[in-house]
């Protein structure tokens, strides 16, 4: 089944229980505190992780095409090596929370900026667009620039529940964060997005996930095997006209590392080599976060079926 099918895409998935398990999870934390909570929801995700063979395979399918693509045979996929990407799921899962509850110290944190773009944050100039993955830990990446920065952040989503998060959110304490709904880039959305980098502030958005609905997508080479990878940042940069940088945040050797790296100063397109040009922006950024795979092999949490298969690529 194609990787961006009705029937198993990751938006259906995970529209129907992420905002529930993530309010039950941050009211638990308030309430117990990480230690007891820890047990509990490594329990749910073992649940998952043994009714769950869609998800099962999806990971073991990753492991292999990250082992011969890296030639690293040592990631070849075992049901021991499946189950602690499951588990260092559920250990993201606490982090997260954790550094929105300050529990999670940023000086903890360990950031590797070689271009510098930190310095961009508060010198008045004008903001720019991060692509982030499903790698990693992304929102300690988020609260580094709410806490830490008070930089103003806008989380470009596709969920239909963005409202809801914002509210969880904002009883975490997470008051610079803000998730926008970008189901369709309509006229009011791009003069809101270009109106908010011009006061400084930065956009997110993940460079692995093609939204359900509307979902333009470029198939491109991802761990040596054709994927389906949206063109949603690519487009936005074109019609915005920013900067684009790369964020990661990876935990190595137990400590989280947030990685900065400027990607584009611009993406240059227009409706006759639209679809090259996406394609070529995308396929670089696939291998840019294949390379980072490499360096946090167990953090990449995409559980569905992601490379497409021979019947869904057009003849």
């Amino acid at each position: 089944m194609s990787a961006t099918g009705a029937k198993g895409h990751w938006a259906k998935q995970g529209e129907r229980g992420s905002f529930l398990l993530m309010r039950f999870t941050a009211a638990a934390v308030r309430l117990l505190g990480r230690r007891p909570l820890t047990p509990l929801l490594y329990l749910i995700v073992l649940y998952f992780f043994i009714f769950g063979r869609r998800a099962r395979a999806s990971i073991a399918e990753y492991q292999n095409n990250l082992a011969a693509w890296g030639q690293r045979p040592e990631l070849r996929p075992t049901s021991g090596s499946v189950l602690r990407q499951f588990l260092a799921f559920a250990d993201s899962l606490l982090d997260k929370l954790d550094v929105w509850n300050g529990r999670l110290p940023l000086q903890q944190l360990q950031l590797v900026d070689p271009d510098e773009l930190r310095a961009s944050l508060h010198d008045g100039s004008r903001g720019q667009l991060l692509v982030g993955a499903h790698l990693g830990n992304l929102e300690v990446c988020r609260a580094l620039a709410e806490l830490g920065e008070r930089v103003r952040m806008n989380v470009l989503v596709h969920t239909k529940h963005a409202e809801r998060f914002n509210r969880l959110l904002g009883e975490s304490g997470a008051s610079h964060l803000r998730l926008i709904q970008v189901s369709e880039l309509d006229p009011a959305i791009m003069l809101q997005l270009a109106e908010r980098l011009e006061r400084g502030e930065w956009l997110a958005i993940a460079g692995d996930r093609v939204p359900l609905h509307g979902a333009r997508h470029a198939v491109v080479d991802f761990l040596g095997h054709p994927a389906a990878f949206p063109q949603g940042p690519w487009l936005l940069a074109g019609l915005l006209q920013c900067p684009v940088s790369l964020v990661h945040c990876l935990k190595i050797d137990g400590h989280y590392q947030v990685r900065l790296e400027h990607f584009a100063d611009s993406v240059q397109w227009t409706r006759r080599d639209r679809e090259r040009v996406i394609t070529e922006w995308a396929q670089r950024y696939a291998q840019r976060l294949g390379e980072h795979c490499l360096d946090a092999p167990q953090q990449w949490f995409n559980f569905y079926p992601f490379w497409k298969r021979d019947d869904d690529i057009p003849a």
